[in-house]
């Protein structure tokens, strides 16, 4: 396998798992005990460190990715073990 392929791979387990760790870790006002803005939805975040965020994709971007290309080499799972018509 190519690297701009391992790259291109590892770049869209990044970006997927930017948005799936979105949720995990993120404390609203209401559970830091500071008071709400007038207007502010009660689900915002209080405050949302966007570095430790892209890092923590980043980490499972490079797991993923080394995982996958684990599975490239060794042949673990092929299209054959999920073909569903056969």
């Amino acid at each position: 396998m190519r690297w701009t392929s391992i790259s291109a791979i590892f770049f869209l387990f990044f970006a997927a798992s930017a948005f799936f760790l979105l949720p995990f870790g993120v404390r609203t006002d209401e559970e830091v005990g500071n008071s709400k803005i007038p207007g502010q939805a009660d689900s915002a975040p209080h405050r949302f460190d966007l570095k430790r965020h892209l890092l923590k994709a980043v980490v499972l971007g490079v797991v993923l990715t080394a995982i996958y290309y684990a599975n490239y080499v060794n042949g673990w799972i092929t299209a054959d073990d999920i073909d569903f018509y056969n």
